[in-house]
């Protein structure tokens, strides 16, 4: 179950970061290997370096980007990154006007590099230090932090090799592929092949990898296997993952209990999980009291002034027990913050001036003590 839940959180287990948990994985590694195979359908990569699962996600979610990238240049830095890397030998060393003199021959026509430039120093800053902490490379002399300042500052780096393992290996050219549902297309045509294996991949995935799994009509095929099978995939998930399969109408989720918790969790002790949790028993409240109404599919469409209102008045009735950040946060901040929040978790979704708010919305609230207003909370 460990070895399970370690292949899923880490992007990969590097042996000389933490040969501890390396050796514990590589141990247990022949008890899930078949779970990984069969029920995921991800291969393993077992080497002496490294210990990875190729995580290829059912669908693609914003929220399974890289976090520590903010625009889209980041990812375009990254690529040229690794496609420079896959030129050097392991242990072959570099310097920063070497790398910088690639990216921008790598990167003619899809984008305008320009280092005088001080957002895109940060965008190549923020790269090389997600490199560095993944040790895709190893800074000798000199710190990627200079960058910032100046691109003139010599960095002399070491490729460690492991960069020919952080792209997932495809077994068809996507030369042509334009965007990520050009990935999602092909695994379609693929599973037309081989519907019901695909199928449970399908399925496992989107358990394991997102907070939850939905579905708008009785037939969908999804549903119908989850269903079926729902006493064979609790005991999977159970052996390998711990936590409990919950299906309700529309909607399915992974439930671990808190000692049992790996990853990200919602909810969890921070102050923006907390405010999150008593919005949606409001939310709730609304629905029971049918001033929103639920779709068949247990969704509510809601326009963005009233959903924006409902946080108002969650402010106004509980601000008391917020810290000051958010108590005292503009609206519009607190909005933005909010629903980027619960679209992390697949609680809601925008669509051009609606919410749509999905069931786990409503599969865990809060609620705070009765006395809170005397009591209050300390700034946090």
């Amino acid at each position: 179950m460990e070895a399970v839940r370690a292949l899923i959180e880490n992007c990969w287990i590097d042996k000389k970061k933490d040969k501890e948990l390396y050796t514990k994985v590589r141990r247990e590694l022949s008890k899930c290997q078949k779970f990984f195979r069969e029920q995921l359908g991800w291969t393993i990569i077992n080497n002496e370096q490294i210990l990875k699962a190729e995580k290829i996600p059912a669908h693609a979610e914003s929220f399974m980007g890289i976090t520590d990238f903010i625009e889209s240049r980041d990812y375009c830095l990254f690529c040229a990154v690794l496609a420079f890397l896959e030129d050097k030998e392991e242990q072959e060393q570099f310097l920063l006007s070497e790398l910088v003199d690639m990216l921008e021959l790598q990167l003619k026509g899809v984008l305008d590099v320009n280092w005088t430039s001080f957002t895109q120093r940060k965008s190549l800053v923020r790269v090389l230090q997600f490199c560095e902490n993944m040790r895709l490379l190893e800074a000798y002399e000199g710190s990627s932090d200079n960058i910032g300042s100046g691109i003139g500052q010599e960095i002399l780096y070491e490729n460690t090799g492991l960069s020919r393992y952080m792209a997932v290996n495809f077994a068809y050219s996507i030369a042509d592929f334009q965007s990520w549902e050009d990935f999602e297309n092909r695994q379609i045509e693929e599973s037309e092949a081989d519907r019901g294996h695909y199928r449970i991949n399908r399925v496992y995935r989107q358990l394991v990898a997102a907070p939850a799994l939905y579905w708008s009509r009785a037939d969908n095929p999804d549903s119908i296997y989850l269903k079926n099978q729902r006493q064979w995939i609790q005991k999977n998930i159970s052996e390998y993952l711990g936590g409990y399969l919950h299906i309700h109408k529309n909607a399915a989720f992974l439930v671990m209990d808190e000692e049992e918790c790996f990853g990200e969790r919602h909810p969890r002790e921070a102050m923006l999980p907390e405010l999150v949790l008593i919005l949606c028993r409001l939310i709730r409240e609304k629905v029971e009291t049918g001033v929103w109404e639920e779709r068949q599919d247990e969704c509510i469409v809601v326009s963005q002034k009233e959903f924006q209102a409902e946080l108002h008045n969650c402010r106004d009735r509980y601000g008391q027990a917020w810290s000051k950040e958010y108590r005292e946060m503009e609206d519009t901040k607190l909005l933005t913050t909010v629903i980027s929040y619960m679209k992390s978790w697949m609680m809601i979704e925008e669509c051009d001036e609606e919410i749509v708010i999905y069931p786990a919305a409503g599969k865990t609230t809060g609620n705070y003590p009765a006395d809170f207003q005397t009591k209050g909370k300390a700034d946090e």
